[in-house]
């Protein structure tokens, strides 16, 4: 059976559309053609006597044409048709496996990044979710315009207990200086600050207060989505989960349409987003897919920090996520010094969020809090 597999013109209506950049030890074309028949129908190789036309058709991922087949690198687009995917169920988790799976095992692609997903906005608005608060809720909650967004990150990472977490909170929050505060990845449920221990805490203490408190919930799948619901049912008001928890676990979660603000941690993404690899995921797509899940905030980069990304990597990502509404911010290394170099480029719409300048300030977190938040309140457009 001869498989013809090139799409001449888009159909959003029946299939979705990913462009990758691929290398090969062959041509762009055959690799291509081996991606789009190993991700979707079958062994990339070799046919099937089970196969069938009326299979191919409606299964078969197919090549949209492309002026440089012959290339050895190149752009590609590839069309996956949407009857690959339940995506009610399968969720990100099969999408992600779908786009972005076999190809590593096929020894003559040396080379596969996605850049970009497009796909019918009914799909999305069916099946996908917005985030329940994002920037405009944020904004509502805390009474913030016209200016970046403030938040605190836990510091010490691990080690403190719940009642000196409960102190260094009530010194983040005394002055209303304050919008959001993260608990770091480091910090899931460890037993000398152990999640059930400080959650109604912490809580109780932030009761009528306008402030998001992202409990860190990092777990496996049996446990987060209880870990999820234990923050709500005790009077918390946010979460913060890393990549590594999952990337479907987002949506899951937002799936539960609890009262939850849900944060979105790239620490560890340059694994499988870095450019540098072989295989890869352009972070951009990985924003993309966040604010498809429901996310309210997301950890997007920083300028200038001991994390330094180009102004033109950051002004992308704030495209996406504010198309998106949800929360682009900027941290790892963050200082008063940053905020209006930031505000000129990227404008007000983000968070800044501090750990160690507030609380390595020489006159201690307070004072640390105060020195950031006077320059948020000076910021000039």
């Amino acid at each position: 059976m001869t498989l013809n597999i090139i799409q001449e013109n888009k159909d959003l209506e029946k299939y979705f559309y990913v462009t990758y950049e691929l290398g090969s030890d062959i041509s762009v074309y055959d690799a291509a053609f081996k991606l789009s028949v190993g991700q979707s129908i079958g062994n990339p190789t070799m046919r099937s006597v089970w196969e069938t036309d009326e299979m191919i058709e409606d299964y078969c991922a197919k090549i949209v044409r492309n002026d440089n087949f012959k290339d050895n690198l190149g752009i590609v687009e590839i069309a996956f048709p949407y009857s690959l995917i339940n995506f009610k169920e399968d969720g990100i988790s099969q999408l992600l496996c779908i786009i972005a799976g076999g190809q590593s095992d096929i020894a003559a692609i040396k080379r596969c990044r996605v850049l970009k997903i497009e796909m019918k906005q009914s799909v999305i608005d069916t099946y996908f979710h917005k985030p329940k608060y994002g920037i405009s809720g944020m904004r509502k909650f805390t009474g913030q315009y016209n200016k970046p967004l403030f938040g605190a990150i836990i510091k010490p990472k691990s080690g403190i207990t719940p009642q000196g977490l409960l102190e260094m909170v009530k010194e983040l929050v005394e002055d209303n200086n304050i919008d959001f505060i993260k608990e770091d990845e480091i910090l899931s449920s460890p037993s000398i600050c152990r999640l059930e221990d400080r959650v109604e805490l912490i809580s109780n203490y932030l009761q009528g207060k306008k402030v998001v408190y992202s409990f860190c919930i990092n777990s496996d799948p049996a446990y987060i989505l209880d870990r999820a619901r234990f923050v709500a049912d005790n009077g918390g008001n946010g979460i913060h989960i890393n990549v590594w928890s999952g990337l479907g676990v987002y949506k899951s979660i937002r799936e539960l349409d609890l009262p939850l603000n849900i944060h979105y941690q790239r620490s560890g993404m340059d694994f499988f987003a870095s450019e540098h690899n072989r295989f890869s995921i352009s972070w951009h797509v990985l924003c993309q897919l966040a604010t498809w899940s429901g996310v309210d905030t997301i950890h997007g980069g920083m300028l200038g920090g001991y994390l330094s990304d180009t102004p033109e990597f950051i002004k992308e990502t704030m495209r996406i996520l504010k198309g998106g509404n949800t929360v682009c911010a900027l941290s790892c290394g963050l200082t008063a010094e940053h905020i209006q170099p930031i505000v000129d480029t990227i404008g007000v719409d983000w968070m800044a969020n501090a750990g160690g300048a507030i609380h390595g300030h020489p006159n201690g977190t307070r004072a640390g809090v105060k020195k950031i938040r006077d320059a948020i309140e000076r910021v000039s457009m």
